[in-house]
């Protein structure tokens, strides 16, 4: 009993201590008021929303870092990253929905912060919504957009991403593939890699990379939270009140919030994530309808799928998990190929090139069940019978036809010039059958997953 009672009282002092070394955090973030005047705003739900922004800020980065880092040029003042972050009301879970930048928005009427001009109610990119009419702006368009109540707002620069990663002791990312991006410097080999600050920042801004642009870097931004969060629970981060501590007052330091956004609400975040580990969050990117959706004046914008985007935050305000749920019995998983194009966006017509019957129906139905957009009427190939299986395509598209031949082992990869979009595979002899394919930047309606999948075995 009596180690019980000293037990106990350490415990309470510890609470006590950890209490007292939050207390005061507060007093070093910047304050904005983005709920300021609004009006009608969608109902609250369940849990809390966050509404997380990254901007370009840049004044606190040295003249060496900018240098190293490719951070040069003035800053647009624009958000580079939109996230609506959910923390569960029993605080077991974390979802984070990406918002593309370009999403195509509603803008509500306002008055534009640097012109002190009044606009009428108009369509433009989602990001403009900040440079025009700042925080309060940027929020009401998120919560127009989503019919999300916004609880908090949190907006992180450059600075205070960078001092972050590195206050934590930097964040390890796992690559199957090179990842190269001239235009941030990004340069990694295939395999794992331990980030500090300045690469944990090239590696989140690439958009250079491959054709998924937007699409994949808003991927790897969701795999580097995983593993930021990964690095604070394994490395104690969440249960050391003085790292926690070190760690917040690097992170508040640069950042801005609401005013409601202080130690009490850091503290309650804190102890509530004791139990916290990367399978505790779940990331998924908004269901996208259309990704070349032309608006007259503003070019071309991301268009949602409404219906399904419409179910995604219906999930959040009624605090639903996003993942689907793990199957308590796995079942031995097939072999899967990671490829750079999603197969979604691969059109493929199908050629039957042998003497059996329906074996073109049976390869279209197989590309089809992996992802990729087949014809769904598959033809009969011309001339003699083929002993090898070919993909023909054309030379401006040969990124996605290396994703469609990963999907058939052994077939030739054959250029056609002026072959067009619709790549062509010609079914030999040799077929033996499709192997399911994957997009690392997929950015497939509902693909959530969980921190545990994401991050480095």
């Amino acid at each position: 009993m009596r180690m019980a009672t000293a037990l106990s009282v350490a415990v309470l002092a510890a609470g006590g201590i950890g209490h007292a070394l939050v207390t005061g955090l507060d007093t070093g973030i910047t304050r904005v008021d983005p709920f300021k005047d609004m009006k009608n705003r969608p109902q609250a739900g369940h849990g809390m929303n966050v509404l997380v922004v990254g901007t370009d800020g840049r004044d606190r980065i040295t003249a060496e870092e900018r240098q190293k880092y490719r951070l040069g040029g003035a800053p647009c003042h624009c958000t580079d990253t939109v996230m609506l972050v959910h923390i569960s009301e029993d605080r077991e879970r974390a979802s984070v929905i990406s918002l593309p930048r370009d999403s195509y928005a509603e803008m509500p009427e306002h008055t534009d912060l640097n012109s002190g001009k009044k606009h009428r109610a108009h369509p433009v990119k989602l990001n403009a919504a900040y440079a025009e009419g700042g925080p309060g702006l940027t929020v009401r368009t998120v919560e127009s957009m989503t019919g999300v109540k916004i609880d908090h707002y949190l907006e992180v620069d450059f600075t205070s991403f960078m001092r972050t990663v590195d206050a934590v002791g930097g964040v390890q990312i796992c690559t199957p593939r090179s990842l190269k991006d001239p235009y941030t410097g990004l340069d990694l080999s295939p395999g794992t890699h331990e980030l500090d600050g300045g690469q944990a920042l090239q590696y989140v801004r690439s958009r250079h990379i491959d054709g998924a642009a937007d699409i994949g870097r808003m991927q790897r931004q969701q795999r580097f939270l995983a593993a930021l969060i990964a690095q604070m629970t394994d490395g104690g981060v969440l249960l050391n009140p003085v790292r926690f501590r070190e760690v917040a007052t690097t992170l508040l330091g640069s950042v801005r919030a609401d005013e409601d956004f202080g130690t009490d609400q850091l503290l309650a975040l804190a102890k509530a994530m004791h139990g916290f580990t990367p399978a505790s969050s779940e990331f998924v990117s908004v269901p996208i309808g259309d990704m070349g959706f032309p608006v007259k004046g503003i070019g071309s914008t991301v268009k949602w799928d409404a219906a399904k985007a419409q179910k995604l935050f219906q999930a959040v305000r009624e605090d639903r998990p996003l993942s689907p749920p793990k199957a308590t019995t796995p079942a031995k998983a097939p072999r899967t190929a990671v490829v750079d194009v999603p197969p979604r966006t691969v059109r493929v017509q199908v050629y039957n090139g042998t003497r059996t019957d329906g074996l073109g129906r049976k390869v279209d139905d197989a590309l089809r069940a992996t992802g990729f957009d087949t014809t769904r009427t598959p033809m009969t190939a011309a001339g003699r019978e083929r002993g090898r299986t070919v993909v023909e395509y054309d030379p401006r598209w040969d990124r996605s036809a290396k994703s469609l031949a990963a999907a058939l082992p052994g077939a030739e990869l054959r250029a056609v010039t002026g072959r067009g979009g619709t790549l062509r595979v010609v079914v030999g002899s040799d077929y033996k059958g499709v192997t399911a394919v994957r997009a690392e930047a997929s950015g497939a309606p509902f693909e959530a997953v969980t921190g545990d999948q994401v991050v480095c075995p």
